[in-house]
């Protein structure tokens, strides 16, 4: 068995026009493109073998970028591979003897090179992409048409939200019309969103992926339990519930991306972070993050999620949403957000110092309700968007603060009976102290915002 690694140049600057090509740079885009590639193309083993790079400078920029510093003994300088005619690459390969064998070069040399060995090759080969291809053979020589299969292909917009989102187009609304006179075409744009963000999600290298997915999800709940809570539609209904039920299979796994991303930030006193290194505190919440992944994942390719989300486009395109939208009045939206206010408002007032936390995380479900009703008319609700928005963020920092003591309690309790861990104990419980304070500085904060009417 042969491994092919092909990593395509990143993005490379035009900008001198006295430079030959040979010499141009990358640019800034193509700097960008790098840190978070060189993540995925390290943790899938392209490093390993040997590693032959153009000596473009453009190519050798790219190496650079992705490979850490103890591979660079493997790299190798192959003038060869500035060509862009993959048969010069072909007939170079078949002289070579390695089992794993990684190129740095350009198109459309090494794109037309996976045409010829895939039977079903990716349609394009963006700068800084990357193909493992494996080839059943024992020597290079062997090397033809169709006798490769694809074993991962990534592009900078698959690894980095930063490189995904950069070339966006946002939905083209009218921001003074209310959000209820155009529905289905915005329960379409984040339909297309969650489907578009799905293949980051499941790669994982980058959180903001999940984050942005959960939004999506949010959006599309927030917008369809308004029409709801006013039309009472029962198809739709149903729909939502398909459709909460998989973002709240995210929860778990948002969390913990929030807490070590909350561990590598935090202003910690030096017996907290000894503690932490000493118990292997971040070790163990990246390796269940990871078991969340690998069971999400699985969620998001099963035929159930498929059928779900089939089943959730059909609806929000047919005649039926198109039907209950029209029917919608502005009257019917500012009574129901009179109606749920009311009811805020009467479990705000009951909030004391000695409320349990679930009174709170009511209350912040009863907010977000309310923010999304507001949402259908905009331009009505303008002014109190702002500060509805202020208060559900005070309620998000409130629930976090109460997620991560949770976890760290469970994972000191973990601890606790095995020898040598009395120092790092003591480091965490003074690390869940401080954020108990945090946490109840942010009741007393809460608890001074009031009603909303």
């Amino acid at each position: 068995m042969k491994h092919l690694y092909l990593i395509r140049h990143a993005k490379s600057s035009w900008a001198d026009d006295g430079l030959r090509d040979h010499q141009r740079p990358l640019n800034n885009r193509g700097l960008k493109q790098l840190a978070p590639m060189s993540r995925a193309i390290r943790a899938d083993g392209a490093f390993d073998g040997t590693v032959y790079c153009s000596n473009a400078t453009r190519a050798q920029q790219t190496l650079e970028g992705l490979i850490p510093s103890n591979h660079q003994h493997a790299v190798k300088l192959a003038p060869v591979l500035y060509t862009f005619n993959h048969e010069v690459v072909l007939d170079w390969l078949r002289d070579r003897n390695e089992d794993s064998i990684t190129l740095v070069g350009h198109n459309p040399a090494l794109e037309d090179l996976a045409g010829l060995l895939l039977k079903h090759a990716p349609d394009t080969f963006p700068t800084c992409s990357y193909m493992h291809i494996t080839l059943p053979i024992e020597h290079w020589c062997e090397i033809g048409k169709n006798r490769g299969r694809l074993e991962r292909f990534l592009t900078p917009k698959d690894v980095s939200y930063e490189q995904f989102h950069r070339k966006r187009t946002k939905i083209r609304i009218d921001e003074h019309s209310p959000l209820a006179w155009h529905i289905p075409e915005s329960l379409l744009h984040q339909y297309q969103r969650i489907r578009d963000l799905e293949p980051g999600v499941l790669q994982g290298y980058d959180d903001e992926f999940l984050h942005q997915y959960r939004i999506a999800i949010r959006r599309s709940r927030a917008i369809a339990e308004a029409v709801v809570d006013i039309s009472g539609d029962s198809d739709l209904r149903k729909a939502v519930k398909s459709l909460k039920r998989h973002g709240q299979a995210t929860s778990r796994l948002r969390d913990l991306h929030v807490l070590l991303g909350d561990l590598a930030q935090w202003p910690l006193e030096e017996d907290t972070r000894l503690a932490l290194v000493s118990s292997g505190a971040r070790s163990y919440f990246a390796n269940l993050a990871d078991i969340e992944h690998q069971e999400l994942t699985k969620r998001l390719s099963s035929g159930q999620y498929r059928k779900d989300m089939d089943e959730w486009y059909q609806l929000i395109t047919s005649r039926h949403l198109k039907k209950i939208t029209r029917k919608l009045a502005i009257e019917d939206i500012h009574k129901a957000l009179k109606k749920h206010i009311h009811k805020h408002d009467a479990v705000a007032r009951q909030l004391n110092e000695q409320s349990p936390d679930d009174h709170f995380h009511d209350l912040r479900k009863r907010l977000k309700r309310i923010r999304y009703l507001a949402e259908l008319n905009k331009p009505a609700f303008h002014d109190r968007l702002r500060p509805l928005k202020h208060r559900q963020q005070r309620f998000g920092d409130f629930q976090d603060l109460h997620v991560q003591i949770d976890m760290l309690l469970a994972f000191r309790n973990s601890i606790a009976t095995e020898p040598d861990m009395l120092a790092p104990v003591a480091g965490l419980n003074t690390l869940i102290s401080d954020l108990a304070v945090e946490k109840h500085r942010v009741r007393a904060d809460i608890l001074t915002l009031g009603g909303i009417a």
